[in-house]
């Protein structure tokens, strides 16, 4: 039920983003349209019509540089962050393929036939029966996708 309450919150957060991001669209639109219709009927002469075009479309130019700006420094912050999600991701699952190699290992070193004849007749290996071991290693692998999960969430956000 948490999750679904997550995804519920998940989608109208994506719903306000998109209804603010048409609004300031909208916004910035009709800003330029009045601006326009503003200055063409406006009593002025040509000469003057033409310097006060001139001035706005500096300003304009002012501005988008601004946005631009701004636009590279949020996108050089994602970045940052993603090569953080990326490299605790990536430590993860060295680490748990570690652990699962290590396993593997154990059961070589203790010999093939013993480990088969402790398989088949149920025998604990250490703490633990090979059959806890292999449900070890299947939490340990759904561990890791809900990891995986979470970041590519992150990232597509």
């Amino acid at each position: 039920m948490t999750q679904q309450n997550q995804t519920q919150n998940q989608q109208a957060t994506d719903s306000n983003n998109i209804n603010s991001k048409d609004f300031m669209i909208g916004t910035l639109i009709g800003g330029i349209v009045g601006a326009a219709t503003a200055l063409l009927l406006a009593p002025k002469s040509g000469k003057d019509l033409r310097n006060d075009l001139n001035e706005q479309a500096i300003v304009i130019k002012e501005k988008s540089g601004q946005w631009k700006d701004t636009a590279v420094e949020k996108s050089n912050e994602l970045a940052a962050v993603a090569k953080e999600k990326s490299a605790a991701f990536s430590k993860t699952v060295q680490e748990q393929s570690n652990t699962v190699k290590d396993k593997f290992k154990s059961y070589r070193t203790k010999g093939e036939t013993e480990a088969v004849n402790e398989e088949l007749e149920g025998v604990a290996v250490g703490d633990a029966t090979p059959a806890q071991e292999t449900d070890d290693l299947n939490q340990k692998l759904e561990e890791t996708k809900k990891a995986f999960d979470e970041t590519e969430k992150t990232y597509n956000q």
